[in-house]
């Protein structure tokens, strides 16, 4: 909600008084220095930093040119960064650290907000919400609500929600009368059966993310979390050291058995997503928001011919996916802090997450829109997607996950590379992060 400033306010009526009347310039700016101004107040202009380009970012220009037609006296522009995760989070880090006052607010990965608010670079968000924020997460996905609230407080507003699944060929499984896996055993095992048969040389088993970027953190963490195996205890490291072997030791088979190809060490997320709707692989481990490439881009080449499903189990664990999403937050460090919240919520009100769902056919944070027909007809599998989005878990919950994610993602790479063995890479793990989580 805006806070009542009264130089916009009277900027704002003279405006739709001049509009209305058809007044002159001279009898406005008389009227506007009887108010005890000497000439209007300049607009107020909001800067957002938007994460990475993209159509993400396309549709969101649209959101904001509602929102300023909706809120005379107000402009919105916004500026897009790295095109990882880690990358954007370097970026906003550098910014924020020097109390920079550039950006009023900004979309943040689903794993800051507890590092950013620890930082003291996040405006508290109840002052601005209805009711002093009492309701204002109830209608978002239980995941979503708690990585926005740190200490009692809330520090962001989620946006758009993801999270990990198996991505398959439906024509290459059903040609050999095989479904698609439970566990990673199976994976392996289909997979071998299908490129035996196919004799395709552009064709391997499967895709996922090995480059030491964010989505490496969720590879080293899949298998681990299966095992029913937590990472971190009221803060503190509490590693499963057979359960992180046996994590690594499983990517390394399928490496050795030639189902994950030998550049995995250097595959990045939207690698996964084009060798995948190129047609190159059988299956692959990728965020939801992959759907809408395979399906609707001009390019992909299996267009009506793969589903998604769970993430496989390790042999008698189970499914575990990683919670993915975008928030936005409000500097710390904004002159326009009470705009800047007002326009957040803005952003990510039901009717506002829809329309941006139905342009990018990406998965809404709210809850309340897993029901609305209209996107049930957009993404066939919105209710499996919800299903998954209920039980999947959160990343590290830490004041240093930039540096926990540094270490994961850094080691796993270097697995799965080779240049590290699965026995070393957990002592790596396990020595630098009982550092950092001290």
């Amino acid at each position: 909600m805006l806070r009542f400033d009264p130089k916009t306010f009277v900027s704002v009526f003279c405006r739709v008084v001049t509009a209305a009347v058809g007044i002159s310039g001279a009898a406005f700016l008389n009227g506007f220095r009887a108010c005890g101004w000497e000439q209007p107040p300049a607009p107020i202009v909001l800067t957002l930093f938007a994460g990475g380009a993209g159509p993400r970012t396309k549709a969101l220009r649209a959101e904001l040119d509602d929102y300023e037609r909706l809120h005379p006296g107000i402009s919105v522009k916004f500026n897009t960064g790295g095109a990882t995760s880690e990358l954007q989070r370097q970026y906003l880090t550098t910014l924020l650290d020097a109390h920079d006052p550039g950006y009023d607010a900004f979309v943040i990965d689903i794993v800051n907000p507890a590092e950013y608010a620890a930082a003291g670079w996040l405006e508290p968000l109840e002052p601005y919400l209805p009711g002093k924020g009492v309701n204002a997460l109830d209608s978002y996905l239980p995941a979503e609500r708690s990585l926005c609230r740190i200490d009692g407080r809330i520090v962001a507003l989620p946006w758009i929600a993801d999270a990990q699944f198996l991505f398959y060929r439906t024509d290459l499984l059903q040609k050999y009368g095989l479904r698609a896996p439970q566990d990673w055993d199976e994976l392996s095992v289909t997979a071998r059966r299908i490129l035996l048969a196919e004799k395709d040389p552009h064709l391997f088993g499967l895709s996922i993310q090995g480059a030491p970027i964010e989505g490496t953190v969720c590879t080293f963490l899949l298998p681990y979390w299966s095992q029913r195996k937590e990472f971190l205890s009221d803060g503190h490291l509490s590693l499963d050291r057979p359960a992180a072997l046996a994590g690594f030791k499983l990517w390394r088979g399928l490496l050795d058995e030639g189902v994950l190809p030998p550049n995995t060490a250097e595959v990045r997320t939207g690698d996964t997503t084009n060798e995948f709707k190129a047609g190159n692989a059988l299956f692959a481990i990728n965020w939801g928001s992959a759907w809408a490439p395979a399906e609707y881009d001009a390019d992909s080449q299996i267009r009506g011919r793969f589903g998604i499903a769970r993430v496989p189990r390790v042999p008698g664990g189970i499914s575990a996916s990683s919670v993915g999403g975008w928030e936005w937050a409000v500097s710390a460090f904004s002159a326009h802090k009470a705009t800047a919240a007002d326009l957040i919520q803005y952003l990510t009100s039901r009717a506002a997450v829809k329309a941006l769902i139905l342009r990018i056919a990406t998965f809404p944070a709210r809850e309340d829109l897993y029901s609305d027909p209209d996107l049930h007809a957009l993404i066939p599998w919105l209710g499996v997607a919800h299903d998954v989005f209920l039980s999947a878990k959160n990343r590290p919950i830490t004041p240093r996950y930039g540096q926990v994610s540094d270490v994961l993602r850094t080691t796993t790479s270097a697995v799965l590379g080779g240049s590290t063995t699965p026995e070393a890479g957990v002592d790596e793990i396990e020595t630098s992060l009982r550092r950092v989580l001290r």
